[in-house]
């Protein structure tokens, strides 16, 4: 895990608002990786309860959609030819189109179609394209503040008739495993971190389509966890170009290259 939440709470005992200041933690493995809920707020409210598990619905449906280590998955049935794109879920079309959306913002340093990957590769995008999603069940849940964080990458904010409360997140050095390098408070939006630390060089340059073998990491974060996650990709693949290309596109986001 490459970022963490570091739970901390609001004035000690109550909100501004004179509700409890409680905080809940909700764990489940999924998509390969853990995700938590985190809660505070009216964490006693029965909506809250119900809202997680439809974060955790939608994320397993997420992944049985498009996960690459399921040979049963859309996706995967898409790129053997077995499953017509017509037939296939809606999200493909909308994750589809997100992607070339990147890849025109990134410059070419963010690309689902490159050699060696079956062609056709969204992952990349995938993940914080599917926690934002699932976040806006919390999103509609009254009176609570909220962190979704899924393996590190995290979507922060507020439910109905609620203020959002900062939450600290810290990003690990990628050469002293289990150090925090740097920490920072998110209030909402998102933030999502890319490096090989937690798994090897994975991460392709689609100008080569050879993995990136350098060491280190980048975190992005701003208004959104989908594009924080892009561009912290774009900017692992190539700091200099990425940030230029970040500086244009997407001003409002930040990041940090480790």
């Amino acid at each position: 895990m490459s970022a963490s939440t570091l739970e901390r709470s609001p004035a000690a005992g109550a909100d501004p608002s004179g509700r409890s200041s409680a905080r809940r933690a909700f764990v489940i493995q999924v998509m390969g990786l853990p995700v938590s809920a985190h809660v505070r707020g009216r964490t006693d409210a029965p909506e809250v309860e119900e809202a997680v598990g439809q974060v955790w619905s939608m994320l397993r449906k997420v992944d049985s959609l498009f996960s690459t280590w399921r040979e049963d998955s859309e996706l995967m049935r898409l790129r053997r030819g077995e499953l017509d794109g017509a037939a296939a879920h809606p999200w493909h079309e909308e994750v589809a189109l997100l992607c070339a959306e990147a890849h025109q913002r990134t410059a070419g340093l963010f690309d689902a179609s490159y050699p060696g990957a079956g062609g056709y590769d969204p992952t990349g995008l995938v993940k914080g394209w599917a926690v934002e999603k699932a976040a806006a069940h919390l999103a509609n849940v009254p009176g609570i503040s909220f962190c979704l964080n899924a393996g590190g990458d995290l979507v922060a904010g507020a439910g109905r008739e609620a203020s959002p409360t900062a939450w600290r997140v810290g990003i690990e050095d990628p050469a002293r495993a289990g150090s925090i390098a740097a920490s920072l408070d998110i209030v909402t939006g998102g933030l999502a971190t890319s490096g090989t630390a937690a798994r090897g060089a994975h991460i392709a340059d689609p100008r080569s389509g050879g993995v990136v073998e350098r060491a280190g990491s980048v975190t992005v974060w701003g208004p959104s966890l989908v594009w924080a996650d892009v561009w912290a990709t774009a900017l692992f693949v190539d700091p200099v170009a990425g940030r230029a290309a970040l500086a244009t596109a997407d001003p409002q986001y930040r990041s940090f290259v480790l």
